[in-house]
Order: structure tokens, then C-alpha cells, then sequence
């Protein structure tokens, strides 16, 4: 009896000295978690004055959707910086175009290819022809998408797989295609163009904003998955625009464009490369749009009533809808198929 008491008395002590030390180990994770959190937060601050910027300079580039739009400014600004530029589009007249202005501006070598982002194993097939042709990427722009701007009643089945097919699921299979080298040296770097609207919803944006978020999650949670592995080589970018001045958004209007201008396309393609020159994981135009996360604090209407302020519920009533390069839509509200996309 009295080896019994002893014995539960010495487990009775040793429970009180695991959650003692639990406490004490949690305690001090949580000091050594503020001490690098503002130590971090000043180096930060600091490389924004004395920020070394990547060397691009024969690296080989793959953008998407190319062929226009923020592809086509992607792709000339880091022609002049002296990169290999991978050009992927579903629009060859268009992608020959982007590529002649980009040997133009000083880009090492230029590879165009047909690539149809809304099939995985198309997707696949084109990125073994570019490994054997040119070589292992070392920058990934995953850029190419598309708009339909409908009320999700309105939204055909085959709009949302589309939206979503070439929006977020195409990033998948890009991503899975070049990974695998770039993890092998521990060195590259993967960029999603997302959308403002992964942090912010709008009306007639049901497909397109959950297709930004969904791609948002993927990189940010793919970048963990990298940190956690203990590839630091290999950098990631997930970039967050209000509209720009494309095809993609023809006729979209902004109702406080003080605040949330549409910006022009040249700004924001310079924009994008200086972010991954920087290597920076989040670039969101305008900056001041990351506040846009602090709407979980607020009550119901003052998020409605913020949404209105701002033009998220009438943004598309003027959006002309899905234009295929060089026509125009067939009249003033009829909307022609889609052939390839613009960002």
C-alpha cells in the first residue's frame, strides 16, 4: 500500500514537472519569437535603403501567358536585364510579337511555344520540350489568366472550370514540372500573378476571385512547404494588383480611383520585376491594399459598406466582356469565345 502512495505521489510530481517545463520552454520560444520578430522586421527595413537585387542575367525565364498584356511587359523587362526568356502562350501571333520586342531589348535568347494552360497534360508535355531544348528553369512566372465577369447564375460550367483551370490548377502542373531541378540545386524562384481580388471578393468575380485565392494559397503554402524542407535557394513571389489597363478588363471602371486607380500596364510589369529582384514573397499594388485583411475585425455592415465605398459591387457593370485578339465582340453585349487570355 504505502509503495503504491509512493509511487503515485513521484507521477503526481513528475506530471506538475512536465507541464512546468512545457510552460517554461513555451515561454521562452515566445521571447526568442518577439526577439526575431522585430530583429527581422528591422533588417527589412533596413535592406529597403541597402537591398541587393538578384542577378537575372542568363537565366532562363518561363512567363505564361505572354503573349500580351502584364506577360509582355514581364517578359521586355527582364529581356534588358539580359535574361533567357521562355515565352508560353496559346496566342502564337501574339507570342512572336513579345518575343521580337524582347531580342529587341536585349534578351540573351528567346523560346516561344504553344501551350494550352487549360490541359495538364499539354502543359507537361511542353515543359519536357523545353528541358530538352533549352534547359532547366530558374525563374517560373506563372501569369496568364482570364476574366469572364458574369453573376455566378449567369457563369456557364465550362466558364468556371476554365477560370479555374487556367487561373490556379495550371500552376500546379507548371510548378510540378520545374520544381523538382530547382529543389535538386536548392535554387530558383516561382512567381504567381494573383489579383487583389484573392484578398477581397467582388460582384461577378465568384469564379475569378476564388481561382486568385486558391492560387494564392497554393504559392504562400508552397513557400512553407520549401522553408520547411530547408530550401532556402529557392524563392517565391506572389504579386496582388488592383485591375490594370489590359484586354483582360475592358470597360472595368474603378469609383475611387484616388485610392484604387487602374494602373497602367508598364507601371506594373516594372513593378513586378523589381519585386523579384528583390525577392520580395508579397508585391501588392497599391501597397496600401494589404489593409484591405484587417475587414475580419469588422462588423457585417461596415464590411457591406466598405465594399460599396470602394466600387466592389458595380466595378464590371461596364465590362465588355471576353475579346479575342484582333476582333472585336460581336455587339454591344454579346460576348465572343474565348481563344486565348490577357492579364
Amino acid at each position: 500500500m504505502l509503495l503504491l502512495l509512493v509511487n503515485y505521489l513521484i507521477l503526481k510530481l513528475e506530471n506538475r514537472f512536465n507541464r512546468a517545463m512545457l510552460i517554461i520552454r513555451s515561454i521562452l520560444a515566445t521571447i526568442e519569437f518577439l526577439i526575431l520578430f522585430f530583429y527581422y522586421c528591422l533588417e527589412a527595413f533596413i535592406l529597403m535603403f541597402f537591398c541587393l537585387q538578384k542577378n537575372v542575367a542568363g537565366k532562363i525565364v518561363l512567363v505564361t501567358g505572354s503573349a500580351n498584356g502584364i506577360g509582355r511587359e514581364i517578359s521586355i523587362n527582364l529581356a534588358r536585364l539580359g535574361s533567357i526568356l521562355i515565352l508560353w502562350d496559346i496566342d502564337e501571333e501574339g507570342n512572336c510579337e513579345t518575343a521580337e520586342l524582347a531580342k529587341a531589348n536585349g534578351a540573351l535568347a528567346v523560346y516561344t511555344y504553344k501551350c494550352d494552360l487549360r490541359k495538364r497534360e499539354e502543359i507537361y508535355a511542353v515543359a519536357e520540350q523545353v528541358k530538352r531544348e533549352v534547359g532547366d528553369v530558374d525563374i517560373l512566372i506563372n501569369n496568364a489568366g482570364v476574366l469572364k465577369g458574369k453573376t455566378f447564375l449567369d457563369l456557364l460550367d465550362s466558364d468556371m472550370e476554365e477560370t479555374l483551370e487556367v487561373n490556379t490548377t495550371a500552376h500546379f502542373w507548371t510548378c510540378k514540372a520545374f520544381l523538382p531541378a530547382m529543389i535538386a540545386h536548392n535554387e530558383g524562384h516561382l512567381v504567381s500573378i494573383v489579383s487583389d481580388t484573392a484578398l477581397a471578393g467582388g460582384n461577378k468575380l465568384t469564379d475569378y476571385a476564388a481561382s486568385k485565392a486558391a492560387a494564392f494559397g497554393f504559392l504562400e503554402s508552397l513557400a512553407f512547404e520549401m522553408r520547411a524542407a530547408g530550401k532556402k535557394g529557392i524563392k517565391t513571389t506572389i504579386v496582388c494588383p488592383y485591375y490594370v489597363d489590359t484586354e483582360l478588363v475592358t470597360g472595368v471602371q474603378t469609383t475611387r480611383p484616388f485610392l484604387l486607380p487602374i494602373f497602367d500596364v508598364g507601371y506594373v510589369g516594372k513593378k513586378i520585376v523589381d519585386g523579384i529582384l528583390k525577392e520580395k514573397l508579397y508585391v501588392v499594388m497599391p501597397p496600401y491594399a494589404r489593409f484591405i485583411l484587417l475587414k475580419i475585425f469588422l462588423p457585417e455592415k461596415a464590411v457591406f459598406l466598405f465594399a460599396e465605398y470602394f466600387g466592389f459591387f458595380n466595378n464590371l457593370d461596364h465590362f465588355r466582356g471576353e475579346v479575342q485578339r484582333g476582333q472585336a465582340t460581336k455587339d454591344s453585349v454579346g460576348i465572343l469565345p474565348l481563344d486565348n487570355w490577357y492579364v
